[in-house]
């Protein structure tokens, strides 16, 4: 039986009145995309059936379809609970990729551009009694280059490190009846040396003059609370601490939160979320957490499964990845050319597990202004979206920008997208592209190797302290760019191709090994390479998973691990240079 993903899907602002619209839609491809021209929000049914939030590539989905589609339709009927009536409606959408127009009843309430952020809309004025006819369609096309596509293949079948593509709604469906004075969205901002917290609140207008309440608590004992009258778009509460309790490394200590908005007298908003108290900094020997320097032990993770696609089958598929990650030894991730759902997030912040975010930056042209628009308005949304996640601990908009038609067309976006990251979050650090050309000085030096022997692999980075990273982009162009004496990070190493149950064109890099003691002790002397190196503060292996063709991860596409994951424990966790 299909799991039909219905756990509340926004985990830090969980209010209790909604409805969870997963499940069977009606569907239909339009290749042609004739659907608008012909009104097909007005037809009285679509042609075919999917269950929703699966795409439809997925066999989840019951669709199954892996050719290219150009515009799909879904069309579902509504009837709302009783206790839905005399409030504002809202129709929230976790993802859709990648245009979505949405009709209720007939009327176009909306549309939004992005395929991995999500958005809502108020439809109270389109609902009538009785039944609501929703529709929504959705345009996607991965060969455009104008939009973002991350490991979405633009070719028909996939092929190398790319993978099967995934059109229309992926993500959570659902309604959720509210006030017209509430809480919007809100930042976190944890205060470790004081024991306190700051939360800023965006509020609607009707909010004016409501008394907005904050409490906090931890493991059900109160923690505080603390009060603002809201005098503008904006409210802002410092909540003081009882007790203070880290979040840290394997240890997700969480705050639970409660907020209530009264106006008028009345309760007119309330909602629950939770929050970590955690600073994370960079210095010159590495990155801090709370104060204290630490070794990333990161994995590749691609967000890819063999039944959902982008889509996890379960709440619990989300978390076994995290564990299966950490039973490895690795404290966190590098979430690959995607924004995750934010239920992986949740079950991060819960389990004290790091995370890169990262943008699909794959796919999109970046050397033409009407792309950068479409780039830059979905990443700082993505930015926004996971701003208040403990476990979040930076950000990477790009993955290996290269050059185009020899030349740096590049160089300006990278550092206007950069500069747009810091100013929307001061808080964490930021690469400004993932293992290739930087153009500006992040505090710290980010590369990809994939050399395979081990002996060469340390012998590239044994030079730090005389200013040279030896890494595959400067053994190919060395002139392209001078190291500036930051501490390194390997974000891309191993690779390791293990196939012996994989399809015939499967790949990994380099030569693969022939036997599990070879692999073995090829993963040891690389890790070893970067764990022995005091300038080295981080690493991420590729990858944690095999994804289609792609077979050189440490567990299977079906989530089975290759080998005994107590030896890559060992090997991962022993302590690294920088923390002796």
């Amino acid at each position: 039986m299909v799991d039909l993903r219905t756990e509340y899907p926004r985990p830090q602002l969980r209010r209790s009145d909604w409805l969870c619209l997963n499940g069977a839609w009606e569907f239909e491809i339009d290749n042609a995309c004739v659907g608008t021209a012909k009104q097909y929000w007005t037809r009285p049914h679509l042609d075919g059936t999917i269950t929703v939030p699966y795409c439809p590539e997925s066999d989840l989905s019951g669709v199954g379809h892996k050719d290219f589609m150009n515009c799909v339709w879904y069309r579902k009927v509504v009837t709302l609970p009783r206790s839905f009536d005399g409030k504002r409606i809202l129709l929230h959408f976790g993802a859709v990729d990648y245009v979505a127009t949405v009709y209720v009843n007939g009327k176009r309430v909306g549309s939004h551009m992005g395929g991995y952020t999500p958005f809502s809309f108020d439809v109270t004025d389109a609902l009538t009694d009785g039944e609501n006819v929703i529709v929504l369609s959705a345009d996607d096309d991965v060969r455009s280059a104008r939009q973002p596509a991350g490991k979405q293949c633009s070719q028909l079948n996939s092929r190398g490190c790319f993978y099967t593509r995934t059109t229309g709604i992926w993500q959570t469906v659902w309604m959720e009846a509210v006030c017209a004075a509430r809480v919007e969205t809100y930042r976190v901002y944890p205060d470790v040396a004081n024991g306190a917290v700051t939360l800023q609140f965006q509020m609607t207008g009707a909010s004016l003059g409501g008394k907005l309440t904050v409490s906090a608590s931890y493991e059900g004992a109160e923690m505080g609370v603390a009060s603002t009258v809201v005098n503008g778009c904006t409210a802002t509460v410092t909540l003081p601490l009882k007790e203070t309790h880290l979040w840290e490394i394997g240890q997700g200590r969480l705050y639970d939160l409660a907020v209530t908005l009264e106006k008028d007298g009345d309760v007119a908003d309330a909602f629950e979320g939770y929050f970590g108290l955690r600073e994370v900094g960079l210095t010159d020997k590495g990155m801090t957490l709370n104060g204290k320097i630490f070794f990333g032990r990161y994995i590749l993770d691609q967000g890819f499964y063999p039944d959902g696609i982008y889509t996890a089958s379960s709440d619990e598929a989300l978390k076994f990845d995290i564990e299966a990650s950490m039973k490895l030894g690795f404290n966190g991730a590098r979430m690959h050319q995607k924004v995750f759902e934010p239920r992986y997030l949740y079950w991060a912040d819960r389990l004290g597990y790091l995370l890169w975010g990262e943008y699909p930056s794959w796919g999109i042209d970046i050397t033409e202004a009407g792309s950068v628009k479409n780039y830059l308005r979905e990443w700082l949304e993505s930015v926004e979206r996971d701003f208040s996640h403990p476990s979040v601990i930076g950000w990477c908009p790009f993955n290996e920008t290269w050059d185009k038609n020899g030349t740096r067309q590049c160089d300006d976006v990278l550092d206007m997208i950069y500069r747009a990251t810091k100013y929307t979050d001061p808080t964490r650090p930021c690469i400004d592209t993932s293992g290739n050309y930087h153009v500006v000085n992040c505090g710290l030096w980010d590369v990809h190797d994939y050399e395979q022997d081990p002996v060469k692999f340390a012998s590239y980075y044994a030079k730090i302290n005389e200013g040279i990273v030896a890494d595959q982009v400067y053994r190919s162009t060395p002139k392209r760019q001078v190291y500036d004496g930051t501490p390194v990070f390997v974000s891309e190493y191993g690779g390791i191709l293990w196939n012996t149950d994989s399809p015939s064109n499967s790949w990994g890099y380099g030569v693969a090994v022939k036997t599990e003691e070879e692999f073995k002790a090829r993963y040891k002397g690389l890790t070893d390479a970067l764990l022995d190196n005091d300038r080295i503060m981080g690493l991420c292996y590729t990858q944690l998973t095999d994804v289609e063709q792609e077979c050189n991860g440490l567990l299977t596409y079906q989530r089975k691990f290759k080998f005994d994951p107590e030896f890559f424990h060992a090997v991962n966790t022993r302590k690294a240079k920088i923390e002796e």
